[in-house]
């Protein structure tokens, strides 16, 4: 099984970079981010043309998430408990055969001093106060998404040009570090303790080029799915097409039940 996580920073912008990517690489469940559309124009028949079931929350021109499975997807979730129709939509979850999957969009918190700093911390926190409703640690599981935090030094391209930024700072690395108490295994790095790849690069000043980049995009996966883990990979090709998200896919490959 396939199971891929893409921030696509506006599905309508790159539908066609999606789509040849999604027909190219066949994965069994596309879980994506930063999507941007309401739900009437997300593009449902695009993707029923590929073979794809899909359940959707977006927004225009901000945030949104997705999960697209060549199987049916059923139990869906959607947002965090307490959020209203007005709240940011950033959590999409459901199940798919036995195997229960979210894809999410954490806040990016901005700066420090911000006040959406602290909303990130909050939502977060609030996520992890939902993970036992969503399953349990026994359960095959696997929540997936632009967590907009690098989980440690090997996932940042320089750790003193990153020092007083987000994504980087303790608190936002302790409320990750929560999540993952739950019971949850970083994929990439279970299979890849030392390695140093990006999976995020800003458009400006040739980052993708001097891979001036983060690794923010993870597959966090249930201690019952740890032992399907087979490989994880970034797909940095995708990053180099024209009109290119600034993140790329992320592939997570699981053996059969």
């Amino acid at each position: 099984m396939k199971v891929v996580t893409w921030n696509v920073n506006s599905i309508h912008a790159r539908l066609d970079n999606v789509l040849n990517w999604v027909e190219a690489n066949d994965p069994d469940i596309l879980l994506l981010q930063e999507t941007k559309v309401v739900d009437q124009e997300f593009p449902i028949d695009d993707f029923g043309d590929l073979g794809y079931d899909c359940v959707f929350t977006g927004e225009r021109s901000y945030n949104g998430v997705a999960i697209c499975a060549k199987d049916e997807i059923h139990e869906v979730k959607k947002n965090l408990p307490g959020d209203g129709p007005e709240a940011q939509k950033r959590l999409i979850a459901g199940r798919i055969g036995q195997l229960r999957v979210a894809s999410v969009y954490v806040p990016n918190g901005q700066a420090l001093d911000s006040d959406k700093y602290p909303f990130k911390l909050e939502w977060l926190a609030r996520l992890r106060a939902y993970l036992p409703e969503l399953t349990r640690p026994d359960q095959p599981f696997l929540i997936s998404g632009d967590y907009n935090i690098a989980p440690a030094d090997l996932d940042v391209w320089d750790t003193k040009a990153m020092v007083g930024s987000t994504h980087v700072s303790p608190p936002e690395r302790a409320a990750l570090a929560a999540l993952q108490e739950f019971g949850l295994v970083d994929a990439f790095r279970l299979l890849e303790p030392n390695k140093r790849q990006y999976s995020w690069w800003d458009y400006r000043a040739g980052c993708f080029q001097r891979d001036v980049g983060l690794r923010i995009d993870l597959h966090l996966v249930s201690q019952a799915l740890v032992p399907r883990v087979r490989r994880v990979t970034i797909d940095t090709q995708a990053r180099a097409e024209e009109k290119a998200s600034d993140h790329a896919p992320v592939i997570l490959e699981l053996s059969d039940a």
